[in-house]
């Protein structure tokens, strides 16, 4: 008998990094958190938009990410915009931190998620876009919308 993959529950999503940035590598990282920010994660109380990933050591620290206290356990809220630990290989940490220390480029949370009963990240090696760059994905984008409204238009 084989086995199921665990069930993948998505919980937030970074939509402005898929704007902002060129992802050229992404990569699943667990997460160490308290027992209420699980609870909030699972609720969806979870802002991932300014949030990026620090390397210093050899560890690697999610910043800048906003997890909404859970109400029933109001004492034991740790601060919503504490730094939280990765957990990562190490040579998964070397080879980021290696590349995020290049000039242009950064390590962001793309998407919180459940999987099976685990909380993941997924974070992604980034370089910013241009302007000139987000228009072209703009344009792209509309041009594909069009195109399958015209399908659509043509199967009725």
């Amino acid at each position: 008998m084989s086995e199921k993959p665990p069930a993948v529950r998505p919980l937030a999503a970074n939509r402005k990094a898929l704007h902002e940035y060129h992802v050229l590598e992404r990569l699943e990282a667990g997460l160490v958190l308290t027992g209420t920010e699980v609870k909030s994660c699972r609720a969806g109380r979870v802002q991932l938009r300014e949030g990026y990933v620090d390397f210093r050591g050899n560890e690697a620290w999610l910043v800048g990410v906003h997890i909404t206290g859970y109400e029933p356990g109001s004492r034991d809220n740790p601060p919503p915009e504490r730094e939280r630990k990765l957990l990562l290989a190490r040579r998964e940490i070397d080879r980021f931190a290696g590349r995020a220390r290049a000039k242009g480029f950064t390590v962001v949370p793309l998407s919180l998620y459940l999987k099976g009963s685990r909380i993941k990240l997924e974070i992604a090696l980034v370089q910013g876009k241009q302007m000139h760059d987000k228009r072209e994905t703009e344009r792209r984008r509309e041009l594909e919308r069009e195109a399958r409204r015209a399908m659509a238009g043509e199967r009725d």
